[in-house]
């Protein structure tokens, strides 16, 4: 793998590219790194997912990212975002991984946070930065915006496979190590 500042994670729905991200943090900090940034979960009610809550990795801030039983708000299939979360602990978060953190993850750049114009400033802020990133992107998302991300040349994009995802962890925290090392 190419030594890269910035590390987009993606592949299908549910093949775990949250939870590969999750476990490269824990590996991060524990060889004594600070990580900040964001985290989005799926919720499920009774064995059906109802929504997504958005977690805060620094202060451990929640709230939801969408939900089936939000009242307003762009709507994706059965969800609508919840865009003061997206904002107040999604967007915030990440500037404060920029200002405060070695690394910054960014879980997830997907069409349901870029209907959020503060969370797209805060991740071009990310982005602009000289922080190492690690995030999770959406497998279908595209358009402009998402293509000035994924066509920069400190950017490499991996996809997570069935084959490959119990090893990317620690592959990825490796990188990401050398990259904060080097910056």
């Amino acid at each position: 793998m190419v030594l890269s500042r910035i590390l987009l994670v993606t592949g299908s729905p549910g093949i775990g590219k949250t939870t590969v991200v999750e476990k490269a943090v824990e590996e991060l900090v524990g060889r004594g790194f600070k990580v900040g940034g964001m985290i989005t979960r799926e919720v499920r009610k009774g064995g059906t997912r109802v929504g997504f809550e958005i977690r805060d990795l620094s202060s451990g801030r929640k709230g939801w990212l969408a939900h089936v039983d939000q009242p307003f708000g762009p709507r994706i299939s059965k969800y609508r975002v919840n865009l003061e979360d997206v904002e107040k602990i999604g967007a915030r978060a990440i500037q404060d991984a920029v200002l405060g953190a070695d690394v910054v993850v960014i879980d997830e750049i997907g069409p349901m946070e870029l209907f959020s114009q503060p969370f797209r400033s805060s991740l071009m802020e990310a982005i602009c930065s000289e922080k190492p990133i690690l995030a999770t992107i959406h497998h279908r998302a595209g358009g402009p915006f998402v293509g000035n991300i994924t066509n920069r040349s400190d950017v490499k994009v991996i996809e997570v496979t069935f084959d490959n995802r119990d090893g990317l962890p620690r592959l990825i925290a490796e990188k990401t190590s050398d990259s904060v090392s080097v910056s």
